[in-house]
C-alpha cells in the first residue's frame, strides 16, 4: 500500500518539530502523568520522546516506518527510551486496562476508524488513567494552518462527548490557538482539547 505518511516523513528535518505539543506538555504538568504512555498516530516522536524525559514508560504507534526511525533517532539523542511499534489503527489490537495514558496529537482519520480508534483508547486505558488528545475541530479548514483539507478528517465535539459520556472530563476546549509546530502547523488554528479520565 501506497503510504503518504511514510514518504512525508523521509526528509532528513522533523516537519512538525523536535518540541512536544504546547498542551500535551501543559496536561503533564498540571497531572503529573506517570507510568505506561501510549502516543498513538504519534509520527516523528516529539511527544513521545517529552513523555519519556518525564519518566515514563512510553511506546509511540504510527504506520510509517520513516517517522517510527525518527522517533528512534529523536530519543536516542535526548537520551530516553521509546519503544516504538509499526501498527496501522486498522489493525490496532487494544488491550483492556493496559496503559496510564494515551495521547493522540492531530491525529485524523477516516470517520470509522475515528470512532473504532477512540473506543479502542476507552478500552485500553487503565481505570483512573487518562486519555489526552489536541485534534483540529471541523472549522480548522479555512485557518490554512495546517490538518487534513477534508472536513471528514477532522473533530466535532461531539466525537468525544459521546464515545467518553461516562468518563470524568478533566479538560476540554473547542476555540482558537496559535500553533508553531515546524513548517506543516504553523500559525491560528481552530483545535479540540480533550482529557478525559477512566472512572
Amino acid at each position: 500500500m501506497n503510504n503518504p505518511w511514510n514518504a512525508r516523513f523521509l526528509d532528513e528535518s522533523y516537519v512538525y518539530g523536535t518540541e512536544p505539543n504546547v498542551f500535551v506538555a501543559e496536561m503533564q504538568k498540571r497531572l503529573r502523568l506517570s507510568g505506561d504512555a501510549l502516543a498513538i498516530a504519534e509520527g516523528e516522536g516529539r511527544n513521545a520522546v517529552f513523555l519519556a524525559g518525564e519518566g515514563m514508560d512510553v511506546t509511540a504507534w504510527d504506520f510509517a516506518e520513516s517517522g517510527l526511525n525518527k522517533a528512534k533517532k529523536l530519543a536516542e539523542a535526548k537520551g530516553v527510551t521509546v519503544h516504538t511499534e509499526l501498527v496501522d489503527l486498522n489493525d490496532a489490537q487494544w488491550t483492556p486496562d493496559r496503559w496510564d495514558e494515551i495521547i493522540c496529537i492531530f491525529g485524523h482519520f477516516p470517520k470509522e476508524l475515528c470512532r473504532k480508534t477512540l473506543s479502542g483508547v476507552k478500552e485500553a486505558v487503565k481505570p483512573g488513567g487518562y486519555f489526552i488528545t489536541e485534534v483540529y475541530s471541523q472549522y480548522q479548514l479555512p485557518y490554512q494552518s495546517g490538518g487534513p483539507q477534508d472536513v471528514e478528517l477532522l473533530y466535532a465535539p461531539e466525537e468525544l462527548w459521546q464515545t467518553f459520556a461516562d468518563w470524568r472530563i478533566v479538560h476540554f476546549f473547542m476555540g482558537e490557538v496559535e500553533r508553531h509546530e515546524g513548517k506543516l502547523h504553523s500559525g491560528l488554528s481552530h483545535v479540540i482539547q480533550f482529557v478525559g479520565q477512566k472512572p
